[in-house]
């Protein structure tokens, strides 16, 4: 085997050597990674997307045929999605966002056993199964933070596989260009892709890497376009004829979908801390088991909009003349949104957190009874502000909702929503959960290194 390994290499070494010009060979080399990895992080993103849309759409069927079958569906299907996290890749869990941010951290210290721990083939694997489960079960879940774990894990090993002769790449540009990747793919918004690498993973200067990041977003892109066709993510709303004060409403919805957003990600931080105090594993069984109950039950008699990533919700009120939600829908989009998150399994708060920004837009709309361009702004708004609230990172919102919608005239609205809503977010906290989140797994990791050093010495003793 270690002999077909070494003919491989040679093959695969010699007509990079044919090369006369040292610099044009080099940067080849460097090249070729990032383009593998871009097309397999493609190819698993269409995969992924049309199993989780699939697998969505089927648990809505279920819940308006037979709703009972929910109450056994629903339990069972968070049950098993947290199940296999905890037993097979404890960092899987959640979006994966956070896991993605430490191991840009990580990728300082040398230490790649570390990094391997947030990003590997197991937990890519893990976190697809276990975020379809959440689906399946109606859990208020997106695949977006998922998909740009799985690219950082793609990656991540595309990276570890090169062998020794190849010209080292920089394991934190590797990460971060597969999270822009990702991102790209699962919105199809290839320039939030890279905003979001910029502005939420590292300050290094995008000078360090933008030939890289360019080539895998458009790669990614290029993949998910050809599959599923150039799409836009929500489409093309109205928002022609707008208001001489409307400014005042995007600051208003700013305000409240900013600090609503924050605050969501607030409680879920609380949350985390709480179960963290559960000492025996049935107390998680039963939060797990009774919140699943809940959810479906308020499905059932108040809004089956608690359900699923809120994706129906957006399209709804942006291209339906049903474009006003009820006044509690906000309230339960954030339920779902919390406990879903919150259980151990995987599953995103992106496509959440539109939603819910969505939904306020929606609500604020319907008291003044705006127009529907006029709504259809309020609703954007929204949406920026809300992600914004709950990611801190005001550009890479108004970037995203710009792209998924094509309203470019827009810009100045959503770019004044963002900065409202980040400054105003401030009051709840000055740090986004995605940090809170991203320290507790350095410092896991860090505690688990001490113990197993503690381990070797121990037995080195005896």
């Amino acid at each position: 085997m270690e002999r077909v390994k070494r003919s491989i290499r040679k093959i695969a070494h010699l007509p990079f050597y044919k090369l006369r010009n040292e610099k044009l060979r080099n940067n080849l080399l460097q090249a070729i990674p990032f383009w593998v990895a871009s097309i397999i992080t493609g190819l698993l993103a269409v995969f992924y997307t049309q199993a989780f849309a699939a697998v969505e759409k089927l648990s809505i069927n279920i819940f308006h045929e037979h709703f009972w079958l929910m109450y056994i569906i629903s339990p069972i299907s968070f049950f098993v999605a947290r199940l296999i996290v905890t037993k097979l890749a404890p960092y899987s869990k959640g979006s994966g966002i956070p896991q993605v941010m430490a191991s840009v951290e990580l990728s300082n210290d040398n230490k790649n056993e570390n990094i391997r721990k947030l990003l590997s083939l197991r937990i890519l694997i893990v976190k697809i199964f276990s975020s379809i489960l959440m689906a399946f079960g109606g859990g208020a879940v997106g695949k977006e933070g998922p998909i740009i774990h799985i690219a950082g894990s793609v990656f991540h090993k595309i990276n570890n596989l090169l062998p020794k002769w190849w010209p080292k790449i920089s394991k934190k540009n590797m990460i971060m260009t597969g999270a822009a990747a990702g991102l790209a793919a699962a919105f199809n918004t290839p320039l939030g892709g890279i905003v979001f690498a910029v502005e939420e993973l590292t300050k290094v200067h995008l000078s360090n890497f933008k030939t890289a990041i360019f080539t895998a977003v458009i790669i990614s892109g290029l993949i998910v376009q050809n599959f599923l066709g150039s799409y836009l993510y929500l489409g093309f709303p109205i928002v022609n004829s707008l208001s001489s004060y409307i400014l005042f409403g995007v600051i208003m919805v700013a305000l409240i979908s900013g600090l609503m957003g924050s605050g969501m990600g607030k409680i879920i931080w609380a949350v985390f801390k709480w179960k963290s105090k559960f000492k025996k594993n049935y107390l998680h069984v039963i939060y797990l088991l009774s919140g699943s109950l809940v959810l479906v039950t308020v499905a059932y008699f108040l809004n089956d909009g608690i359900l699923g990533s809120g994706k129906s919700l957006m399209i709804t009120t942006l291209f339906s003349d049903d474009k006003y939600t009820s006044w509690y829908m906000p309230f339960l989009r954030i339920f779902g949104s919390i406990f879903s998150f919150t259980t151990g399994a995987s599953g995103g708060v992106f496509a959440p957190g539109l939603s819910c920004g969505a939904s306020i837009g929606s609500v604020i709309s319907s008291w003044f009874q705006l127009s529907s361009s006029d709504t259809n702004v309020m609703i954007l708004a929204g949406m920026v502000a809300f992600l914004t609230g709950i990611t801190r990172a005001p550009f890479t919102s108004a970037i995203l909702v710009l792209e998924m919608t094509d309203r470019n005239n827009l810009i100045l609205q959503l770019m004044l929503a963002a900065i409202v809503a980040n400054l105003i977010s401030m009051i709840i906290d000055k740090h986004s959960l995605y940090e809170y989140l991203k320290i507790q797994y350095i410092s896991e990791i860090e505690e688990e290194n001490n113990f197993t050093i503690e381990e070797d010495i121990k037995i080195q003793k005896n």
